[in-house]
């Protein structure tokens, strides 16, 4: 694979940092978005001074992401591809969640994403090629209880990204929505948070929350083994241009329509 400059979101641990770690490991650049820095990613720029950057973004902050990301394109010359990873869940029923849990969900996973994405465009355009992760999940094609506005967010990125598709197709430009299943990442259960649970809801749903403990045993996946895949698929000519990837055991690729 000839060598890359990736634009990845929120790296500080998780799917962001394995894919920074997997693709520095490579031989790739990249621009890694941070919140604040964590041990393991001082240790990655320790060990890669060279091919690391790490901007402190908060992508709820929209004049932010104008900056950084167009920063990370100017600075490199060239992003060939810019991963939205930043993201969290919110567990609780609907009735359960604070008008301040819905509304920072929506701006971080939801419009976070599509400031990204609209700020990378012209530059992705005028280099006539690049490719789009969109960092989804299994819950953007199908709902749970508990998980409202964490589905919310993600059935709707997954449709800002299809549409997004068929509007740069012409332009070289590539899409792909990931979609892990479970996997063993601070993503699911360290980075998640919890409404204040209303004793009302203690039949199905919050029964499927406790289910969701990773106590059970129900985090299955390698975040080490899917950051791989991404990379495979990104960097693979029969991926589809505009492209779902289903990340349950064997990655599986589909055209996004």
């Amino acid at each position: 694979m000839n060598k890359q400059t990736w634009l990845i979101t929120g790296v500080n641990s998780g799917f962001g940092l394995e894919l920074t770690r997997q693709l520095l490991a490579a031989g790739h650049k990249a621009v890694g978005t941070i919140r604040r820095e964590s041990p393991a990613v001082a240790e990655l720029k320790a060990q890669y001074p060279d091919t690391l950057e790490t901007p402190n973004l908060d992508v709820t902050d929209v004049e932010a992401v104008h900056r950084v990301v167009g920063a990370a394109f100017e600075r490199q010359g060239r992003v060939d591809v810019v991963v939205n990873n930043a993201g969290y869940g919110l567990f609780g029923a609907a009735e359960e969640l604070s008008d301040q849990q819905v509304e920072h969900i929506i701006a971080t996973n939801l419009l976070g994403s599509i400031q990204v994405i609209r700020t990378a465009l012209p530059y992705l355009r005028r280099q006539g090629a690049g490719i789009i992760v969109q960092i989804s999940s299994y819950g953007g094609q199908v709902a749970y209880p508990g998980n409202s506005m964490y589905h919310a967010t993600k059935f709707g990125i997954e449709g800002f990204v299809e549409s997004v598709a068929q509007e740069v197709k012409p332009f070289g430009i590539r899409t792909m929505i990931v979609e892990p299943g479970g996997a063993r990442t601070e993503f699911r259960y360290g980075s998640a948070q919890v409404a204040q649970l209303m004793p009302e809801y203690d039949g199905p749903t919050h029964a499927f929350l406790k289910m969701l403990d990773p106590a059970n045993g129900l985090a299955p996946g390698d975040p080490a083994e899917m950051a791989a895949r991404i990379i495979e698929c990104a960097a693979d000519p029969e991926t589809p241009p505009a492209c779902r990837i289903r990340l349950r055991g064997p990655a599986q690729r589909h055209p996004a329509a």
